[in-house]
Formats: C-alpha cells, structure tokens, sequence
C-alpha cells in the first residue's frame, strides 16, 4: 500500500484551509496513495476559545469532515483525518480533538477522542492548556482495514508509551500519530520519540504534521515544527517532510513488521512486577 503524509500550515479560517487540504488529497491519489493522512486540526488551529466556539461545528454539521468523506469516496480512497477540532454537547461546552478515519466509500470506519491533553510549561512566555478548551478522550481505538490495523493517537499522545504498547498488543501494526506538534519541544523530540515508538512495538508509524507560522485573528501565531515524518518497524525513517507544506510518500509492506517482530519479540515478553516503593 502507497501512502502519503499531507504536511499542512492552516489558520484558524475552516472555511480557508479546507480547499488547500483538498487539494492535496487529491494530489495525493493522483499520485497512486491508497492511504492518505493530514495532521492534527486540518481544520482550525487556534488558541482563542471565543473564535473557536464562532467557527467549529459539531460532527454532524461539520463542513470539514462533510467535504472530505465526499473526496475519499469519489477518489475510492482511505483517509486519515488526523483531527479535527469538533463541537461536543458537553456541559462545560469543551471540544473534542477528534481523529476520523474515512472508509473508500466515503463512511467513518473509525474515530478517536485525542487522550492526552497538552498542558504544559514550554518557558515562561510559552504556556498551553489544552485541557482548558478540549475535554480528553477516554477511549484507545484499533481500526482494521484490509492493507492494515490502524493504531490512532494524537500529537501529545505520543509521550506516553504504554498507549502505543496496547495499541501494537490489540493488532495494531500500524501506528498514527498525527501531530501540530510545537517547534520548541519538536526540534528537541519529536523524531527521537517517533521512532522509539516504531522500535518498541515493531510497527510503522506514520506521522503527518502541521509546519510554520499559523495566522490567527487574536494573539501572536502559534509555530510548530512540521518533519512529517514515516518510520519503518526497525525504526529507520523513512520519509521526512522537512518544513514546508506539502506531501510524502512511502510503501509499507506489512511483511516489514512481522520481521521486526521475529527478530525482537518484546510484544510477547512482559512480565508481572510489584511497583517500586
């Protein structure tokens, strides 16, 4: 199976980054890829909870997630929408960060809700509290296709191992990590972590990303690193998408994983241990 990792810059406008990604998709099929990916918030990436509450949508309403399961299925293709920022009908009014992987007839054949909430202190000018506007999924989620079983994760999920471990354990073989990840903290770890997860679970992974300055209406533009990066199961990378919008490609070959796995089969080698004191 081709695939290809969509490297995007959106801003905070749905209605502007839509024909862009579109494009690319389309770009990317013509090209031969019969899995397609984009990374997190294809749709909107902002910051400012009142412009998010004026320009997201619910799921069903979405003009986003409506225009691309109409793409995959008339380019007979599956795709990955990393995620989208998604209206829910929490109480506390919350979004979701929502992965939706579309069938080649055009069905969502699967969701996941981002787990891990990126609140953090990147320096003293630099904070994000993404719990204060999405509320965390609860939920890991295996997806089975007929060229894969996907894995679905989110951006900061990618820092906490053990979900890729019971990801790879419940079939998954391939892992998908689409990502706005920050230019700070993704100079310093986003390749490393990558492909440590590729290693520890003998699967590829597939990681496309946001890159470069993001306008927004409100508040300084958010930067994030981009590398879209495809990593083998032995962790060789195998595609990076450097920092500039665009598309990268890669065959997988899931013969690939069942090597790495042979070779080191760490996923059958758990053990019992008491925790430490």
């Amino acid at each position: 199976m081709k695939a290809a990792l969509i490297q995007l810059s959106v801003c905070d406008d749905p209605a502007a980054n839509l024909p862009v990604t579109c494009d690319l998709v389309r770009q990317a099929a013509g090209q031969g890829a019969g899995f397609v990916l984009t990374p997190e918030v294809t749709n909107c990436l902002s910051s400012d909870r009142d412009h998010q509450r004026a320009v997201l949508c619910h799921e069903e309403d979405d003009p986003t997630l409506a225009a691309l399961r109409a793409q995959a299925a008339d380019l007979g293709i599956w795709l990955l929408v990393g995620s989208l920022g998604i209206k829910t009908h929490d109480a506390d009014c919350r979004f979701a960060n929502r992965s939706f992987l579309i069938g080649p007839d055009g069905a969502v054949a699967g969701r996941y809700d981002k787990i891990h909430m990126f609140d953090v202190n990147v320096s003293e000018t630099e904070q994000y509290r993404e719990s204060a506007g999405y509320r965390p999924g609860t939920r890991a989620v295996v997806a089975r296709t007929p060229f894969a079983t996907l894995g679905l994760s989110v951006c900061y999920d990618l820092r906490f191992a053990y979900l890729y471990r019971a990801l790879a354990k419940a079939g998954a073989n391939v892992l998908c990590v689409p990502a706005a990840f920050n230019d700070t903290t993704g100079a310093a770890h986003w390749e490393v972590l990558l492909r440590a997860r590729a290693i520890e679970t003998g699967s590829y992974v597939l990681a496309p990303a946001q890159c470069g300055s993001h306008a927004s209406h409100n508040g300084r533009p958010r930067r994030t690193w981009g590398h879209s990066l495809a990593v083998a199961p032995w962790g060789e990378v195998l595609a990076d998408g450097g920092t500039e919008v665009g598309i990268s490609y890669v065959t997988l070959d899931m013969a690939e994983v069942s090597r790495a796995r042979s070779r080191v089969p760490s996923l059958t080698h758990d053990r019992p241990f008491e925790p430490p004191n």
